[in-house]
């Protein structure tokens, strides 16, 4: 299975170091960017139960802390690491399409820096490998940020493993594709990613649905129910763009797939998910909607004045006020809401970090 010639001879001309691995099913491709802190755990994770069918191919994105220290720290233990550092950085979606590019296994999962692989995982995928799938969504749990908290067991909630046939793809679209945006939990058939569109995807933070969604996929998929990965909750570094992304860039990708039909997209997120005040008052709770986003993001898309007022209003409300309103909101009985209250504790907002602010000002 060769890589693509045209990207390893711009790696190579830009003096990077690319070996092909020969005979290799899987290949781990992460894509990372100032992780010194975390990624060596991540690492750990997956060399300790890694076997000689599987490389971990890692494309940095001009780290500028100790990432290329901590990844050199496993070569020894694992040579079918291959490091690729970029001088420049590219955008995570160009980052993750070069290392696929420069991968060597005939599947790649495409693993996120900070989480962590559970014993079994490799195990797992690599069994399901044989079956001949072409995409295998890989369950997770979600822990706090220091991982030593499950917040919640299973982020897809199955009690077995479920495969879709090629007329069953709305269906699993609206099951699984709002875990999917979590791009680690893709284990994709590497011929399938290499000959599918994916340059227009750049930029769009969710590379990975554009090549899946773009088109039917030929073949069955199938989804491990059982959490195979441990989610690293709060440490995603697209935070301060959480508004535009999920209002806006999230749900324009959604609805770019003609594939689909307007049930299952909008099963997902609707087109304009902004309109909903429920959905504005929790991003002003969380400290994400203020008038600034309103001004850049709402207003120029709000014709009539009397939405122009609600939307607006929400922006006005007293941040401390709609985070309280939130939380209290979170602790009703029977709602799965456990990383919702975890964003509103980490609000400016929230009381705690609202007064203490105050205080040092």
């Amino acid at each position: 299975m060769q890589a693509a010639p045209f990207r390893l001879a711009e790696l190579i001309g830009r003096g990077v170091a690319v070996q092909l691995t020969m005979n290799v099913k899987l290949s781990i491709c992460i894509a990372t960017m100032n992780r010194g802190d975390v990624i060596g755990e991540t690492l750990e994770s997956i060399v300790s139960q890694a076997g000689n069918d599987l490389e971990i191919v890692i494309l940095d994105g001009a780290s500028k802390d100790n990432t290329t220290q901590v990844i050199e720290g496993f070569r020894p233990r694992f040579p079918r690491l291959r490091y690729i550092r970029q001088t420049t950085n590219g955008g995570v979606d160009k980052d993750y399409d070069l290392a696929v590019q420069a991968a060597s296994g005939e599947y790649c999962w495409l693993m996120s820096d900070d989480d962590l692989l559970k014993p079994g995982a490799v195990e797992a995928v690599l069994e399901a490998i044989n079956h001949n799938y072409n995409l295998i969504v890989v369950n997770a749990e979600v822990r706090t940020r220091d991982v030593s908290k499950v917040i919640e067991k299973q982020r897809v909630v199955f009690d077995r493993d479920r495969e879709y046939r090629p007329d069953q793809f709305d269906a699993f679209f609206s099951d699984c594709a709002p875990y999917m945006t979590f791009i680690g939990c893709v284990v994709v058939r590497r011929s399938i990613w290499m000959e599918r569109q994916r340059e227009k995807y750049y930029g769009s933070l969710f590379i990975h649905i554009g090549v899946i969604f773009q088109t039917l996929l030929p073949g069955n998929v199938l989804v491990i129910a059982h959490p195979y990965i441990a989610i690293r909750y709060g440490n995603a570094m697209w935070k301060p763009k959480e508004f535009e992304i999920w209002m806006f860039k999230w749900p324009r990708l959604v609805w770019s797939f003609d594939c689909l039909g307007s049930a299952a997209k909008e099963s997902v997120v609707g087109r304009e998910p902004w309109r909903k005040l429920k959905t504005l008052f929790y991003y002003r709770a969380k400290g994400m909607y203020t008038l600034n986003e309103y001004r850049k993001w709402l207003a120029p898309n709000v014709t009539s004045w009397d939405e122009r007022v609600r939307i607006g209003g929400i922006a006005l409300i007293p941040g401390f006020l709609a985070n309280l309103i939130a939380l209290v909101y979170s602790y009703r009985p029977n709602l799965n809401t456990s990383m919702m209250r975890i964003d509103l504790l980490q609000s400016r907002y929230y009381f705690g970090n609202w007064f203490n602010a105050r205080r040092r000002s």
